[in-house]
Protein backbone atom coordinates (compact mmCIF):
# COMPACT_ATOMS: atom_id res chain seq x y z
CA UNK A 1 0.00 0.00 0.00
CA UNK A 2 1.12 3.08 -0.86
CA UNK A 3 2.10 6.63 1.38
CA UNK A 4 2.17 9.74 0.95
CA UNK A 5 5.02 11.40 3.13
CA UNK A 6 6.69 14.81 3.71
CA UNK A 7 10.37 14.24 3.07
CA UNK A 8 11.49 17.26 4.73
CA UNK A 9 10.91 15.56 8.16
CA UNK A 10 12.99 12.45 7.79
CA UNK A 11 15.72 15.53 6.66
CA UNK A 12 15.38 17.26 9.40
CA UNK A 13 15.22 14.26 12.23
CA UNK A 14 18.17 12.90 10.12
CA UNK A 15 20.03 16.31 10.51
CA UNK A 16 18.84 17.55 13.89
CA UNK A 17 21.35 15.74 16.30
CA UNK A 18 24.40 17.31 14.56
CA UNK A 19 22.93 20.81 14.31
CA UNK A 20 22.10 20.72 17.96
CA UNK A 21 25.47 19.39 18.62
CA UNK A 22 26.74 22.73 17.59
CA UNK A 23 24.36 25.02 19.47
CA UNK A 24 24.14 24.97 23.63
CA UNK A 25 19.88 24.33 23.65
CA UNK A 26 18.27 21.65 25.63
CA UNK A 27 17.68 18.10 24.21
CA UNK A 28 14.76 17.05 25.33
CA UNK A 29 12.11 15.37 23.45
CA UNK A 30 9.91 18.55 23.89
CA UNK A 31 12.72 20.93 23.42
CA UNK A 32 13.53 18.59 20.14
CA UNK A 33 10.22 18.38 18.84
CA UNK A 34 8.87 21.91 19.01
CA UNK A 35 12.76 22.62 17.10
CA UNK A 36 11.53 20.17 14.13
CA UNK A 37 8.28 22.04 14.03
CA UNK A 38 9.17 25.03 14.05
CA UNK A 39 11.75 24.29 11.09
CA UNK A 40 9.36 22.47 9.61
CA UNK A 41 6.54 24.95 9.38
CA UNK A 42 9.21 27.66 8.49
CA UNK A 43 10.58 24.92 5.01
CA UNK A 44 8.60 24.11 1.98
CA UNK A 45 7.03 20.53 1.97
CA UNK A 46 8.30 18.02 -0.13
CA UNK A 47 5.86 15.12 -0.38
CA UNK A 48 6.87 11.78 -1.89
CA UNK A 49 4.49 9.12 -3.17
CA UNK A 50 6.34 5.98 -1.66
CA UNK A 51 5.55 1.98 -0.97
CA UNK A 52 5.43 1.07 3.32
CA UNK A 53 8.60 0.35 3.88
CA UNK A 54 10.18 0.62 0.81
CA UNK A 55 13.81 2.39 0.91
CA UNK A 56 13.81 5.79 -0.90
CA UNK A 57 16.11 5.42 -4.14
CA UNK A 58 16.96 9.00 -4.22
CA UNK A 59 17.07 10.10 -0.70
CA UNK A 60 20.75 10.69 -0.71
CA UNK A 61 20.50 13.03 -3.84
CA UNK A 62 17.41 14.95 -2.14
CA UNK A 63 19.04 14.99 1.03
CA UNK A 64 21.67 16.79 -0.13
CA UNK A 65 19.69 19.20 -2.08
CA UNK A 66 17.99 20.72 0.94
CA UNK A 67 20.74 19.77 3.82
CA UNK A 68 21.57 23.99 3.66
CA UNK A 69 18.22 24.82 4.29
CA UNK A 70 17.44 22.59 6.70
CA UNK A 71 20.21 23.31 8.60
CA UNK A 72 19.59 26.57 8.65
CA UNK A 73 15.73 26.25 9.66
CA UNK A 74 16.74 23.81 12.79
CA UNK A 75 19.35 26.41 14.08
CA UNK A 76 17.04 29.61 13.52
CA UNK A 77 14.32 27.42 15.46
CA UNK A 78 16.44 25.97 18.25
CA UNK A 79 17.63 29.73 18.56
CA UNK A 80 13.66 30.13 19.37
CA UNK A 81 13.25 27.44 21.61
CA UNK A 82 16.45 27.89 23.58
CA UNK A 83 15.09 31.73 24.76
CA UNK A 84 11.80 30.31 24.68
CA UNK A 85 11.66 26.87 26.55
CA UNK A 86 8.34 25.03 27.42
CA UNK A 87 9.61 23.29 30.45
CA UNK A 88 10.64 24.42 33.32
Amino acid sequence: MSQIKNYMEEVVFSLMKDVLSDINVCSCEKCRMDIAAIALNNLPPKYIVTDKGELYSKVDSLKQQFEVDVISALAKAAVIVKRNPRHE
